[in-house]
């Protein structure tokens, strides 16, 4: 179809939106796509460090499975660090104004309990520690977060709202663990 000039002048006026929005999607395909960066990693404090052996293969809960993780850690079994990553940790309660319609279960499908955490950045059954906050304590992600939280934050699942509002708010390093 050619478009001229003329053409473009004796369009009606419902047509005017249309036509504009064809035009600009007709620009963008042509334009490298730029995703906004408004800190550098640098600035804004994380950092992502690369496993110490990638090679290891890590036994993870696929994301649309509802099995529950059946690997659990005794204290004689040495836990090796994958990765640490600077994340902001939140909390969180099962009440109906902080979770979906189903409070009392995870995204991974398992029930909420102590020990469990909410990520958007890392996968279904991956096991992380907070030693700054909790020391050796092992937590695993069952849960995700609103999307507008983003990747760099973690919640952690506490029985009462109350406990969750007492821990506030906090900036520590975790570790994956396997």
């Amino acid at each position: 179809m050619y478009f001229s000039l003329r053409y473009l002048l004796s369009v009606k006026k419902g047509e005017i939106p249309l036509l504009m929005g064809l035009i600009i999607l007709f620009f963008l395909s042509f334009s490298p796509v730029f995703a906004p960066s408004y800190l550098s990693e640098a600035e804004a404090g994380f950092r992502v460090t690369e496993p110490q052996n990638p090679m290891v293969e890590t036994p993870l809960i696929q994301e649309n499975s509802f099995l529950a993780s059946s690997n659990h850690y005794s204290s004689e079994d040495e836990l090796i660090v994958l990765e640490t990553i600077q994340m902001t940790i939140t909390a969180y309660s099962s009440s109906v104004w902080e979770t979906d319609d189903t409070p009392y279960l995870t995204a991974a499908g398992t029930q909420t309990k102590d020990g469990v955490i909410a990520s958007n950045l890392l996968p279904f059954g991956t096991k992380i520690r907070i030693p700054k906050l909790f020391g050796d304590k092992v937590f695993v992600v069952e849960d995700r977060m609103n999307k507008r939280m983003g990747d760099f934050q973690a919640d952690i699942w506490f029985p009462s709202h109350w406990q969750a509002e007492q821990f506030g708010i906090k900036y520590a390093y975790i570790e994956t663990i396997r």
